[in-house]
């Protein structure tokens, strides 16, 4: 430390005061006058050549204000301008965890909404079904995909593989269809619809559960719940942007929810 080098003299434990001090006494002592800061009120005051400098020292909004010991270490770092290495910051200790549906964007609400929208397509039950095209959603729909694989799973396990796959592909395809007729869809919209609009189909299942072996009685049912899921799709997917080139969205649909049914009944 050369003569015209300074340090900074740190309080004692019971002190709040600083005090600048020379390290050795200089030709420009007289021209020197260090006054104190205090760690209290954070007001700092120095008098350099005929000079008054003053100022006050806050603390960053989110750092911990609480008194470290530091040590000879820490008092070494902070005399050569590096004592903000031993600041902490508490601002994630304040942050409140989140729920575990809400970090995975899960509204269960939101889904119970859809899945009534689905369930009920005609416009005499006022639902807003403009919600399942406008407000898509992953989970939703995938529970329904699954479902379904569940219902079909008895009997032909690998059909469940391939009722994912074809979820996936089905609405890739009736999106790029739509898009090609000109229609404003986005894949992730086609995603949640078809995959909602299968509801018609689980019912259908259980249906075919109850009827047994009444074969005019499945076959209505079969039928009902494939144009069920198809129009509950269609309605949502075409709209009045495609006029005349409806039927030619209309009757890929209906063949995307037939061979999800074949899927279910081997046929």
């Amino acid at each position: 430390m050369t003569e015209k080098d300074h340090y900074l003299n740190s309080p004692t434990s019971t002190s709040s005061e600083f005090s600048f001090v020379p390290s050795q006494a200089s030709s420009t002592t007289s021209n020197l006058k260090y006054d104190t800061m205090s760690t209290s009120t954070g007001e700092v005051a120095l008098n350099l050549m005929g000079q008054s400098f003053s100022g006050n020292i806050e603390t960053a909004p989110g750092v911990s204000q609480t008194p470290i010991e530091d040590g000879n270490f820490g008092n070494v770092l902070k005399r050569r301008g590096y004592g903000w290495l031993l600041e902490t910051d508490d601002t994630d200790e304040d942050e409140p965890e989140k729920p575990l549906l809400e970090e995975l964007d899960i509204d269960l609400k939101d889904i119970y909404y859809k899945i009534r929208c689905v369930l009920l397509p005609l416009p005499s039950f006022g639902q807003s079904r403009h919600i399942v095209r406008e407000n898509p959603d992953f989970w939703g729909p995938l529970a329904v995909v699954l479902i379904f694989s569940m219902v079909s799973l008895y009997g032909q396990f690998r059909v469940v593989s391939w009722i994912l796959t074809m979820w996936l592909f089905g609405s890739l395809l009736i999106f790029l269809l739509a898009r090609v007729l000109g229609g404003d869809v986005g894949y992730s919209q086609c995603l949640g619809i078809i995959g909602y609009s299968l509801l018609p189909l689980i019912i259908t299942a259980a249906l075919l559960m109850l009827v047994g072996s009444v074969e005019v009685m499945a076959f209505l049912i079969r039928v009902l719940g494939i144009f069920w899921a198809s129009y509950s799709a269609a309605s949502l997917i075409v709209n009045e942007s495609y006029k005349e080139k409806k039927a030619l969205l209309i009757y890929p649909i209906f063949l995307l929810y037939v061979y999800f049914f074949s899927l279910y009944s081997g046929v």
